[in-house]
């Protein structure tokens, strides 16, 4: 049987690189590009494209010759300290839309047997999140659109792009929307880390009865899926005859105080936190299940202590790696 060759757009970054790896250990020829190799260990892919996917011809070269499948993972983004901000937006809409565009209209002369892409659960309505013990993301509830930040419109004008090249083009097109995903060698510092990093980050560098700083009252509530879990997923959507979205989350939802004092917990320190005024988004998010369950029988394995854990640990020792 001919050997399945994979292209990943994104493969320098956090999914992209845990991707790249699991591909590779199914025996896939797999392709990376990205504007940067992964930051914490060497890219495993066969062959790697630093390149800028904003050029057209950065895409045409990575589709130069025979690829079966073609994951889309590459876009601006970063946790809420880049998103909700609202001074990168427009930066963040134009950098994702002209990736995604490049990438279509090169698939248009050059099709492929399937394209993966990576939405989020920020194209959900924030009328939906406001309570954090009831959010609402049903894949069916997207519209009438109102994503609370322009992260979510370019992602939901994505999905639109990806679904009309599908009735265009038959290429069996396949969609995840990604609620929070977690774990090591993710960003920690910098800017554009996520909650669960930057809270291990934060309790990694806290004294022991020390404080940690959260923005707002920490009451909102969200829901945090394993990098493990989430490319089972991503492979099992991508191999699946489903053609619409699909959330890829976790159904355990936690407020982000409890999430801080959950880590210190693991850290073995007892810590106070201080509230400071900062970006939250909505107020609640929790990825709805039931379709992804009934369509795939999948669920998270990994269950949110578990990969805190792991998670915990790994940060902690970058922590200490850049103090010594």
């Amino acid at each position: 049987m001919a050997r399945r060759r994979a292209l990943v757009l994104g493969a320098g970054g956090f999914i992209g690189s845990h991707l790249v790896r699991r591909l590779k250990a199914e025996g896939a020829f797999v392709r990376g590009v990205d504007l940067r190799l992964p930051a914490f260990s060497p890219s495993v892919a066969d062959d790697f494209h630093v390149a800028d996917l904003r050029h057209r011809e950065t895409v045409e070269a990575a589709l130069a010759d025979d690829i079966d499948e073609v994951y889309q993972l590459a876009a601006d983004m970063g946790g809420a300290g880049y998103v909700f901000t609202g001074l990168n937006d427009a930066e963040i809409m134009a950098n994702s839309a002209a990736i995604n565009l490049n990438i279509l209209h090169v698939l248009r002369a050059r099709p492929v047997e399937r394209v993966f892409f990576a939405s989020s659960a920020c194209v959900y309505p924030a009328r939906n999140q406001t309570d954090p013990r009831d959010p609402r993301t049903a894949e069916s509830s997207a519209y009438p659109a109102e994503p609370d930040s322009e992260y979510g419109w370019e992602k939901l004008f994505a999905e639109r792009l990806y679904a009309a090249h599908a009735r265009n083009c038959g290429t069996a097109v396949r969609m995840a929307r990604y609620h929070n995903i977690y774990g090591p060698e993710g960003a920690w510092t910098g800017g554009r880390e996520k909650a669960p990093a930057a809270l291990c980050r934060k309790v990694a560098e806290a004294a022991d009865g020390g404080t940690v700083a959260i923005w707002g009252d920490g009451d909102q509530t969200r829901s945090f899926l394993y990098i493990d879990d989430c490319i089972d997923a991503t492979l099992a959507l991508m191999r699946s005859d489903h053609a619409g979205p699909l959330n890829v989350g976790s159904e355990e939802m936690i407020s982000i105080s409890a999430l801080a004092l959950t880590i210190a917990d693991i850290a073995g320190k007892r810590i106070s936190l201080v509230h400071e005024d900062g970006p939250v988004g909505v107020r609640g998010r929790t990825s709805d299940n039931r379709l992804v369950h009934q369509v795939l029988h999948w669920e998270p394995v990994w269950t949110l202590q578990a990969g805190l854990e792991v998670t915990y640990r790994w940060v902690a020792g970058q922590v200490a790696a850049r103090a010594s």
